[in-house]
């Protein structure tokens, strides 16, 4: 970027009119991050602390973003994918909200890390008091920026960043080519009280961390919920791939086959939309016990080179890398359309797809990339490979992210009073929590649940009772 390093956003009213009025549409939808920021502004619990977020830049964030402060936080934002930033909340959340934003719509990798590295400076050297992230990319960054005296006990530091395997230059068009290096970043001089993970791919990378000595700080895993995997993983993320799915290609699914790489809580959600849209859908998986539940909700399980002649829309939801490899592309049908659901662009190899195409056509549709082979074949590749329902479509509907955040907000505000008598570890949200959460869904939904009878209650808590 020139002119210096990247400030907090700031952008013309217009813009930021606009983001205000969406922010307010999604407001109305989530009544359990209302019901919070309320308490909240009685409470105050995070009065006098600074929090460091990497989110999407959505209007459901800006909620969160303005829960938050209603509790007494200053709030620093970066994105956590360049390509779901939405330049009108992010305009409108600096203008109004007094959030210090740091994303762009369709910024570099470079200036990507740069955002990140600058949320968690913006209060000063010393660094922020709680985070968020989404994925894991925040908190890799703010562990490279501590004293290393702070990170490991064995005494070591942080293990030594791998260097990945050159590659070979990408062919002309590819949508991709636009890359920088991370940029040199500031060190801070406080280890943050803790922080908050919103997803299993970030949960996973974290605990390899905690694993080796090398997590700093204790973090709550707020993806490990069973409220968050039913409507979150399950609901919201069936809902919203498809809804970028058909945004991005425009296709019928009706009468497609369509292969589920993943049978976890959001490929189930996945498959199951998908086949209530009429697709034919296959299921692939490396596990299984996921397997036998597939093939139980009546789902036929292949191995993906089995399924990769076969399926005409190919859809990755595993947290793992190469999911989808070149192999595979090769032996699939003329039209045959990748997209990802997983969180980050590793699980389709889209390097070996482009090593594969003769020519590479970029934007045939809004996100749409189509890869010609040298045989003529053309495969269509959504959202650069990345997350679709974030980047071809609005992500999450609002309901599904008030409960997701409201989690998170109520992790949060736990984690400011209780962080210090917790261990540099990932911890698993309270279970009062997510139950708290669940109910206020539910008073705002209009629902109302029984309760166990004293009776329910001892019989329950004791081993003499029989039948």
């Amino acid at each position: 970027m020139t002119g210096g390093p990247p400030r907090p956003y700031s952008a013309d009213a217009e813009l930021a009119e606009s983001g205000a009025r969406r922010i307010s549409y999604s407001q109305r939808s989530m009544p359990l991050l209302e019901a919070l920021a309320a308490r909240f502004r009685a409470d105050r619990p995070f009065d006098g602390m600074t929090v460091a977020a990497c989110l999407h830049v959505t209007a459901e964030t800006a909620v969160l973003a303005r829960t938050l402060r209603a509790g007494g936080a200053q709030v620093a934002l970066a994105a956590s994918n360049p390509l779901s930033t939405q330049d009108d909340i992010a305009a409108a959340l600096a203008a109004g909200d007094g959030v210090a934003v740091f994303a762009r719509a369709g910024v570099d990798r470079r200036t990507y890390y740069e955002h990140i590295a600058l949320a968690l400076g913006e209060y000063g050297a010393t660094g922020p008091d709680l985070v968020i992230d989404d994925g894991g990319d925040l908190m890799n960054t703010l562990h490279d920026l501590l004293p290393r005296g702070n990170v490991s006990p064995r005494g070591d530091g942080l293990p030594a960043r791998g260097t990945p395997a050159p590659r070979p230059p990408r062919p002309p068009g590819s949508p991709r080519a636009r890359r920088g290096s991370p940029p040199p970043r500031t060190p801070l001089a406080r280890t943050p009280l803790g922080g908050c993970e919103g997803t299993t791919t970030g949960v996973l990378r974290l605990r390899r961390m905690a694993a080796e000595g090398a997590l700093a700080f204790p973090v709550i895993a707020a993806s490990d919920t069973p409220v968050k995997r039913l409507v979150d993983n399950t609901r919201g993320t069936g809902q919203s791939v498809i809804d970028g799915l058909l945004r991005a290609s425009g296709v019928m699914l009706a009468g497609k086959v369509v292969v589920v790489a993943g049978f976890g809580a959001c490929g189930t959600g996945i498959a199951e939309c998908a086949r209530g849209l009429g697709a034919r859908v296959l299921v692939t998986e490396v596990d299984p016990v996921r397997a036998l539940d597939a093939v139980l909700s009546g789902f036929r399980v292949l191995t993906l080179a089995e399924a990769a002649p076969i399926g005409e829309v190919f859809i990755t939801a595993t947290g793992t890398a190469e999911v989808i490899t070149a192999e595979h592309m090769a032996m699939m049908r003329d039209g045959a359309i990748l997209a990802n659901a997983g969180h980050f662009d590793v699980e389709i190899d889209v390097r070996g797809l482009e090593a594969l195409a003769a020519v590479v056509h970029p934007d045939v549709r809004p996100h749409t990339d189509m890869f010609e082979l040298p045989d003529g074949r053309r495969l269509l590749l959504l959202a650069e490979g990345r997350v679709v329902n974030l980047v071809a479509a609005d992500g999450h509907p609002p309901e599904v992210m008030d409960l997701a955040f409201g989690i998170e907000a109520l992790a949060l505000a736990w984690l400011a009073g209780n962080a210090e008598k917790l261990t540099p570890d990932v911890h698993p949200v309270p279970p009062d929590i997510d139950a708290e959460a669940a109910r206020l869904v539910l008073a705002a939904l209009g629902a109302d649940i029984d309760s166990l009878t004293p009776a329910q209650r001892a019989y329950l808590a004791s081993w003499h009772l029989g039948s």
